[in-house]
Protein backbone atom coordinates (compact mmCIF):
# COMPACT_ATOMS: atom_id res chain seq x y z
CA UNK A 1 0.00 0.00 0.00
CA UNK A 2 1.46 3.43 -0.93
CA UNK A 3 2.39 5.81 1.88
CA UNK A 4 0.49 9.04 2.46
CA UNK A 5 3.53 11.04 1.30
CA UNK A 6 3.65 9.03 -1.96
CA UNK A 7 -0.03 9.78 -2.59
CA UNK A 8 0.45 13.46 -1.74
CA UNK A 9 3.39 13.69 -4.16
CA UNK A 10 1.41 12.02 -6.94
CA UNK A 11 -1.56 14.33 -6.31
CA UNK A 12 0.72 17.37 -6.60
CA UNK A 13 2.28 16.15 -9.84
CA UNK A 14 -1.12 15.49 -11.41
CA UNK A 15 -2.46 18.84 -10.23
CA UNK A 16 0.48 20.66 -11.87
CA UNK A 17 0.07 18.55 -15.00
CA UNK A 18 -3.59 19.56 -15.17
CA UNK A 19 -2.71 23.25 -14.77
CA UNK A 20 -0.17 23.06 -17.59
CA UNK A 21 -2.49 21.25 -20.00
CA UNK A 22 -5.38 23.63 -19.38
CA UNK A 23 -3.05 26.53 -20.23
CA UNK A 24 -2.31 25.00 -23.64
CA UNK A 25 1.13 23.50 -23.07
CA UNK A 26 2.03 19.94 -23.95
CA UNK A 27 3.06 18.26 -20.71
CA UNK A 28 3.70 14.74 -19.46
CA UNK A 29 5.06 13.03 -16.40
CA UNK A 30 8.75 12.24 -16.77
CA UNK A 31 9.75 8.58 -16.56
CA UNK A 32 10.57 7.33 -13.06
CA UNK A 33 14.21 7.88 -12.20
CA UNK A 34 14.72 11.11 -14.14
CA UNK A 35 16.96 12.97 -11.68
CA UNK A 36 15.71 16.57 -11.74
CA UNK A 37 12.31 16.54 -13.41
CA UNK A 38 8.86 15.25 -12.57
CA UNK A 39 7.15 16.86 -15.59
CA UNK A 40 8.43 17.68 -19.07
CA UNK A 41 6.74 20.62 -20.85
CA UNK A 42 6.96 21.78 -24.44
CA UNK A 43 5.32 24.42 -26.57
CA UNK A 44 2.63 23.36 -29.02
CA UNK A 45 5.18 23.01 -31.87
CA UNK A 46 7.65 21.00 -29.80
CA UNK A 47 10.39 23.54 -30.44
CA UNK A 48 11.10 24.65 -26.85
CA UNK A 49 11.06 22.66 -23.64
CA UNK A 50 11.39 23.02 -19.91
CA UNK A 51 11.34 20.71 -16.93
CA UNK A 52 9.43 20.99 -13.68
CA UNK A 53 10.17 19.46 -10.32
CA UNK A 54 7.07 19.28 -8.12
CA UNK A 55 7.17 19.51 -4.33
CA UNK A 56 3.87 19.02 -2.52
CA UNK A 57 2.82 19.56 1.09
CA UNK A 58 -0.40 18.98 2.99
CA UNK A 59 0.49 20.44 6.37
CA UNK A 60 3.35 21.29 8.67
CA UNK A 61 4.13 23.75 11.42
CA UNK A 62 6.61 25.76 9.33
CA UNK A 63 4.54 25.58 6.11
CA UNK A 64 7.63 24.35 4.27
CA UNK A 65 8.59 21.81 1.65
CA UNK A 66 11.30 19.14 2.10
CA UNK A 67 14.43 19.69 0.02
CA UNK A 68 18.04 18.55 0.19
CA UNK A 69 21.51 20.00 -0.15
CA UNK A 70 21.68 18.97 -3.83
CA UNK A 71 18.93 21.51 -4.63
CA UNK A 72 21.36 24.32 -3.82
CA UNK A 73 23.34 23.36 -6.94
CA UNK A 74 20.59 22.49 -9.44
CA UNK A 75 20.31 25.59 -11.63
CA UNK A 76 19.02 25.81 -15.19
CA UNK A 77 17.17 28.44 -17.20
CA UNK A 78 14.82 25.64 -18.26
CA UNK A 79 14.11 24.09 -14.83
CA UNK A 80 11.34 25.32 -12.56
CA UNK A 81 9.92 24.15 -9.27
CA UNK A 82 6.21 24.02 -8.56
CA UNK A 83 5.61 24.11 -4.81
CA UNK A 84 2.07 22.87 -4.28
CA UNK A 85 0.27 23.65 -1.02
CA UNK A 86 -2.69 21.32 -0.43
CA UNK A 87 -3.29 22.37 3.16
CA UNK A 88 -6.77 23.85 2.67
CA UNK A 89 -9.19 20.92 2.52
CA UNK A 90 -12.09 22.58 0.72
CA UNK A 91 -10.30 24.66 -1.90
CA UNK A 92 -7.96 24.22 -4.82
CA UNK A 93 -4.27 23.85 -4.03
CA UNK A 94 -2.01 26.90 -4.28
CA UNK A 95 1.05 26.62 -6.51
CA UNK A 96 4.22 28.69 -6.37
CA UNK A 97 6.13 28.54 -9.68
CA UNK A 98 9.77 29.41 -8.94
CA UNK A 99 12.86 29.31 -11.21
CA UNK A 100 15.55 26.86 -10.09
CA UNK A 101 18.16 29.62 -9.66
CA UNK A 102 15.91 31.37 -7.12
CA UNK A 103 15.29 28.12 -5.22
CA UNK A 104 19.02 27.34 -5.10
CA UNK A 105 19.88 30.83 -3.82
CA UNK A 106 17.15 30.84 -1.16
CA UNK A 107 18.10 27.37 0.10
CA UNK A 108 21.76 28.32 0.30
CA UNK A 109 21.13 31.62 2.09
CA UNK A 110 18.52 30.25 4.49
CA UNK A 111 20.71 27.28 5.44
CA UNK A 112 23.64 29.60 6.18
CA UNK A 113 21.31 31.76 8.27
CA UNK A 114 20.17 28.67 10.20
CA UNK A 115 23.78 27.53 10.79
CA UNK A 116 24.75 31.03 11.99
CA UNK A 117 21.81 31.25 14.42
CA UNK A 118 22.14 29.52 17.81
CA UNK A 119 19.59 26.86 18.74
CA UNK A 120 16.99 27.24 21.52
CA UNK A 121 19.57 26.52 24.23
CA UNK A 122 22.29 28.64 22.61
CA UNK A 123 24.04 25.68 20.98
CA UNK A 124 25.42 25.70 17.44
CA UNK A 125 23.36 23.86 14.83
CA UNK A 126 24.96 20.78 13.29
CA UNK A 127 25.18 20.85 9.50
CA UNK A 128 23.03 18.37 7.59
CA UNK A 129 21.90 17.65 4.04
CA UNK A 130 18.27 18.49 4.86
CA UNK A 131 16.84 21.77 3.62
CA UNK A 132 13.37 23.32 3.81
CA UNK A 133 11.87 25.83 1.43
CA UNK A 134 9.62 27.97 3.64
CA UNK A 135 7.47 31.05 3.10
CA UNK A 136 9.10 32.70 6.13
CA UNK A 137 12.56 31.93 7.50
CA UNK A 138 12.92 34.78 9.89
CA UNK A 139 10.44 34.40 12.75
CA UNK A 140 11.19 37.24 15.16
CA UNK A 141 14.86 37.67 14.17
CA UNK A 142 16.57 41.05 14.01
CA UNK A 143 17.92 41.21 10.47
CA UNK A 144 18.52 43.80 7.78
CA UNK A 145 15.62 45.02 5.63
CA UNK A 146 17.31 43.41 2.60
CA UNK A 147 17.39 39.96 4.25
CA UNK A 148 13.82 40.45 5.46
CA UNK A 149 12.72 41.17 1.88
CA UNK A 150 14.51 38.09 0.51
CA UNK A 151 13.56 35.58 3.21
CA UNK A 152 10.83 37.11 5.37
CA UNK A 153 7.09 36.55 5.40
CA UNK A 154 5.60 36.96 1.96
CA UNK A 155 8.77 36.45 -0.10
CA UNK A 156 7.10 33.59 -2.01
CA UNK A 157 3.97 35.57 -2.89
CA UNK A 158 5.59 37.01 -6.01
CA UNK A 159 5.62 33.42 -7.36
CA UNK A 160 2.04 32.46 -6.45
CA UNK A 161 0.35 31.01 -9.55
CA UNK A 162 3.07 32.56 -11.77
CA UNK A 163 2.56 30.11 -14.62
CA UNK A 164 3.56 32.82 -17.08
CA UNK A 165 7.20 32.40 -15.93
CA UNK A 166 7.19 29.19 -17.95
CA UNK A 167 6.29 31.17 -21.08
CA UNK A 168 9.71 32.83 -20.98
CA UNK A 169 11.31 29.40 -21.13
CA UNK A 170 8.83 28.04 -23.66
Amino acid sequence: MPSQSTLTGAAGEHFVLCQLLRRGWIAALAPKGVPNADIIVTDIDGNRQCAIQVKTRRSGSDKGWHMSQKHEEIISDHLFYCFVDMEAENSLPITFVIPSAVVAAVLKESHKLWLDTPGLKGQAHNDSKIRRLRPDYLRDRELSADVMRRLGAGWMEQYREKWELLSNSL
